[in-house]
């Protein structure tokens, strides 16, 4: 089960609403081998596009250098989808590389519905997981 507090759920949702119509993406970072998503990072989707996303390759390298200097890691690697369910491409699953992380996907297909899941993904096998909102970071610990 992924759990993470409100104002960081707020802000995912949110990013993904300020960069339909094309895919948002980011990451949110806790304290390595916590399973605690802490610090949200809201990233460039340097494809630009409605139907695919991809970390900018320089921000990448610089957002993964400061996990490893605070001895993070992402706990939440997050992206939208802008026309389909919040459910994991052939194309997001192969791109999983994280096999700790929580894939949270948010669709913004509907304007007026929040759609968030998540999901883990190992060796190209999707589960989804429940995801439980609280109200501060405290209690994702």
């Amino acid at each position: 089960m992924l759990t993470i507090d409100q104002a960081t759920y707020d802000a995912i949702v949110a990013h993904a609403r300020r960069d339909h119509p094309d895919e948002a993406c980011g990451i949110v970072a806790g304290p390595a081998g916590s399973d605690s998503p802490r610090r949200f990072v809201p990233m460039t989707n340097a494809e630009r596009s409605p139907t695919f996303f991809r970390f900018d390759p320089q921000e990448q390298l610089a957002v993964w250098r400061e996990m490893d200097d605070r001895d993070e890691e992402p706990v939440v690697i997050y992206h939208s989808h802008t026309s389909t369910e919040a459910y994991p491409s052939r194309t997001d699953i192969s791109l999983a590389m994280e096999p700790g992380a929580h894939y949270v996907l948010v669709s913004t297909r509907d304007e007026d519905t929040v759609e968030v899941r998540s999901y883990r993904i190992v060796d190209a096998v999707v589960t989804e997981e429940d995801v439980s909102v609280v109200a501060s970071a405290d209690a994702t610990e």
